[in-house]
């Protein structure tokens, strides 16, 4: 690389601190992978640093090229709006710095063997105590679920992959928030199919609020169907196949690869029941909760923090926020 290129891993951010302190671990651990390279890293909001002090903080050391990818699993609104939206407004006020952004981390077949080894950890653990074959496993894979059915649809190919690769007798796919169905609901029919363990893997990067809310609701159910056994499976963390998938990310932008899927972009083209989005402004809402750490009032029924969601607010409302399991499903229970 040029000398005066640095690296900037963008974060979504978290109010758990255990969720920043495990995106740290993962950053330091890329940092002997690419020698004298300055590599920094921000949050959009709910913690320190903000992306914008990350890019200060490589310009102060003469960085003037930053190849930038963000740290998240699937390009939603977060990758597609939010994050190229504060990288350009910092690039247009440093007229001596160009920024080169990434694509998310997406479908990778690293990141699914790292998610078959959290999987079959998990269930190694419970034959321990009792082995069921896994025919007679069921396999739910929950998402963190957006309003765009393209990153929502994303999980469920990762959810087939697992539960195909695996050999599980079936195989779910939910959703912690916005979209459909929500944990709660889906665990709700999975135990109508009679398999005798059900295992529940969050295809998450680090903890957080959503990955405790996603073991809450099992726990609740599985009190409820003592016959069945549930089995929580760990999140992605710091596998080392999570950290090479990084590694790739920020060498397909040095090459000129990184470029984001657009072909079932709702910005872009016509998804069935969200054609009205096409050609919306894309732009950040975040900038009202950068660095600003937990915040009760800002918590809404989805598990994320944007009191501007809804009629009136910034975001396009999700068409289908009235579907029984969904957010709806939350306050009706």
């Amino acid at each position: 690389m040029q000398e005066a290129t640095g690296i900037m891993i963008c974060g979504h951010g978290s109010r758990d601190p255990g969720a920043i302190e495990e995106f740290s671990v993962v950053v330091e651990a890329l940092r002997p992978r690419f020698g004298d390279t300055p590599l920094a890293h921000g949050f959009l909001e709910f913690a320190q640093p903000v992306i914008r002090t990350g890019l200060d903080s490589l310009r102060e050391q003469g960085v003037r090229n930053v190849l930038a990818v963000p740290g998240m699993l699937f390009a939603a609104g977060h990758v597609k709006n939010d994050i190229p939206s504060v990288l350009n407004t910092y690039a247009a006020s440093h007229d001596d710095v160009t920024i080169q952004l990434g694509r998310d981390l997406g479908i990778d077949t690293k990141l699914v063997r790292a998610a078959g080894d959290r999987i079959q950890a998990a269930c190694a653990l419970a034959d321990e105590t009792r082995v069921v074959d896994r025919h007679e496993i069921m396999l739910v894979v929950v998402g963190r679920g957006t309003s765009d059915p393209d990153a929502n649809g994303n999980v469920a190919k990762v959810s087939r992959m697992l539960c195909e690769g695996l050999g599980f007798g079936w195989g779910e796919t939910a959703y912690s928030g916005v979209t459909f169905p929500l944990v709660g609901p889906a665990l709700q029919h999975a135990v109508k199919l009679g398999y005798r363990r059900i295992v529940v893997f969050p295809y998450f990067l680090f903890t957080g609020v959503l990955v405790r809310r996603i073991y809450d609701e099992t726990d609740a159910v599985a009190a409820a169907h003592p016959e069945i056994e549930f089995v929580k499976a760990g999140y992605l963390n710091d596998h080392p196949l999570v950290q090479q998938a990084f590694v790739d990310r920020i060498h397909e932008v040095v090459d000129g690869r990184g470029l984001m899927n657009c072909q079932l972009c709702k910005y872009r083209e016509q998804v069935l029941g969200f054609e009205d989005e096409i050609g919306l402004r894309q732009e950040s809402h975040h900038h009202h909760f950068e660095g600003i750490g937990t915040d009760a009032d800002h918590q809404d029924d989805h598990g994320h923090s944007h009191h501007h969601h809804g009629p009136g607010g910034h975001h396009h409302p999700y068409p289908h926020a009235d579907h029984p399991h969904g957010v709806r499903s939350l306050r009706d229970g």
